[in-house]
């Protein structure tokens, strides 16, 4: 979320407020694409309808940039799979798909912050998934890195869709092996995502209430033209939720995720950081404890 003067606040919010505006404003930041990818060539010998080199399951090679800054090895890096889904908006939506942990019970469906893109976040996903013995499955919003179109509130929801689609789809995995994980940002096509569909478990980290009480902190309602309304949609959750956010957020304030929590009746234990801001909850050992006991204790109890 970036800051904006009172006179961009008050051009924003001209009658009438333009919910797309609003969204594109207080939200996206999507950076300069640090990956491609590219088709692979079809093996010598191969037919050319292998279903493996065409269609929605062609193979794709991942293409990092240097602004990635790729912490591992070609090792690591060959766990990686990429490829292009499209969404229900038309939008050719980038997925990636990392073999953290074979024979792991649950994937996760990572909904990422608003000014990075897969690249940036490939090391935080392998380091992330092999800690939790996860596998993580990613995706690019509409206008970051590969993705087509352009950022906006609706493409979010198609692009969850999208990813969720091919998730249940290409790797055939049932929604009881899915934790839908949004952070920032990303926790808005993730908390509309889970209104509408029981999976494992879902972790929000350092969520918003709205973009209206992001950008105006004094507001107590939901209007019609608010954007990002993660507080109309989070009682609708019927999956366990775990909140994380840290006490000294200066971008989301920890009032958000403490008003979801107390909106959310599947809400678990929270994990509030003390200190914590809203880059740097993960460097905290909370973090990955909180995660480890949600998955191996609390979730096992479940079944």
């Amino acid at each position: 979320m970036n800051g904006l003067s009172v006179s961009e606040l008050c051009c924003l919010f001209c009658c009438p407020p333009c919910p797309s505006r609003i969204a594109a404003k207080l939200a996206f930041l999507p950076p300069e694409p640090t990956y491609a990818i590219v088709p692979e060539p079809e093996p010598p010998g191969n037919a050319s309808n292998n279903s493996l080199w065409s269609g929605t399951l062609a193979r794709w090679k991942l293409h990092l940039a240097d602004r990635a800054d790729f912490q591992y090895a070609q090792r690591e890096l060959d766990t990686i799979e990429v490829f292009l889904t499209k969404s229900g908006r038309g939008n050719r939506i980038g997925c990636m798909y990392v073999r953290c942990a074979p024979g792991a019970r649950f994937t996760v469906l990572f909904s990422h912050g608003n000014a990075v893109d897969l690249g940036q976040m490939s090391s935080f996903y392998i380091s992330l998934g092999t800690r939790i013995n996860c596998n993580i499955f990613s995706y690019d919003y509409s206008g970051y890195g590969v993705s087509t179109g352009r950022p906006s509130e609706k493409n979010l929801y198609a692009d969850i869709d999208a990813a969720w689609q091919a998730l249940r789809t290409r790797y055939v995995i049932s929604p009881e092996n899915i934790i839908l994980y949004g952070q920032s940002i990303g926790t808005v096509p993730t908390v509309d995502l889970a209104s509408r569909y029981e999976c494992a478990a879902v972790i929000l980290h350092s969520p918003l209430t709205s973009g209206m009480r992001v950008a105006f902190p004094d507001t107590k309602k939901t209007y019609c033209f608010d954007a990002f309304p993660n507080i109309e949609k989070v009682a609708k959750i019927t999956s366990p939720v775990l909140f994380i956010h840290g006490t000294e957020d200066e971008v989301i304030d920890f009032s958000h995720g403490l008003a979801l929590y107390e909106r959310c009746p599947k809400a678990v234990e929270p994990l509030w950081v003390e200190g914590a801001g809203h880059n740097d909850i993960e460097l905290y050992s909370q973090y990955l404890e909180r995660l480890r006991k949600f998955l191996s204790q609390e979730l096992a109890q479940r079944t």
